[in-house]
């Protein structure tokens, strides 16, 4: 039985919003994907044809990724080991200090920091001696912080500081990266107005757009000599001091 063309791709939230956005640009870069998604009921199929249309063979994953056997499972349940793996799906919940419970705690640390580096083991594991590569979905907040969602916070700056101990441990064959966005897509927390405004607060007084974040990622899944580097892509917001989340802000 003949080898696919196209490498597969492991994508975690690949069905919505940004996550869909890194599925589309990969189909379009030659990658077939394994798209994963919380419930059965976010698979697409109008989507699936979509990317069929790139030329991408598209499978669909299920499951939740609190559970600490799932990385296990959805590695077996690709149709063969993916050579790129995309930490994607997060959990975002909002609290602060004197709002935050041990069982919010727990929640983002299991959804955005322990299964992704569960996920990375498995994928390792699965491509025996092939090469292969990560890229992490971070958050702007990583450099600058802000007391909004604290539980969401620490769990994307753990993972952001253990980019170079994978990368140092993967090294040679797999490359290990992250991709920092920052705010990019509204939901109904926003209107019109604030959000304008919030785009002239940046330094490069606009937004980025999911596909500008997508294009980082199937970038970062091509460059051969870069690891244990996170890109940016917020339009400078991490290079400002924001008191609050963007949510707060341009009211």
């Amino acid at each position: 039985m003949p080898l696919p063309d196209r490498p597969l791709a492991l994508v975690t939230g690949g069905w919505r919003r940004i996550g869909a956005a890194i599925a589309r640009a990969l189909a379009a870069d030659g990658w077939d994907l394994a798209l994963h998604a919380h419930y059965a009921d976010a698979v697409d199929e109008a989507f699936v044809e979509d990317l069929r249309g790139m030329g991408a063979a598209v499978e669909a994953l299920c499951g939740d990724l609190a559970e600490p056997a799932l990385p296990e499972r959805l590695l077996a349940q690709c149709s063969r080991p993916p050579s790129l793996l995309v930490n994607s799906a997060s959990i975002f919940r909002d609290d602060r200090l004197a709002s935050l419970t041990a069982e919010s705690l727990d929640l983002h640390m299991r959804v955005n920091l322990y299964a992704p580096l569960l996920l990375t083991r498995a994928f390792a594991a699965a491509l025996g001696d092939q090469p292969g590569s990560v890229v992490m979905l971070l958050d702007q907040r990583v450099r600058n912080p802000v007391p909004d969602q604290l539980a969401y916070s620490l769990s994307k700056q753990a993972l952001h500081a253990a980019l170079p101990n994978l990368a140092r441990e993967l090294a040679p064959r797999i490359r290990v990266n992250g991709v920092a966005p920052g705010l990019v897509l509204p939901t109904d927390d926003y209107d019109d107005a604030q959000w304008d405004r919030l785009a002239a607060l940046m330094p490069l007084k606009r937004l980025p757009t999911p596909a500008e974040i997508a294009d980082a990622v199937a970038w970062l899944a091509r460059a051969g000599a870069v690891t244990g580097q996170t890109i940016f892509i917020d339009s400078g917001a991490n290079l400002e001091a924001y008191q609050r989340d963007f949510v707060y802000l341009g009211k």
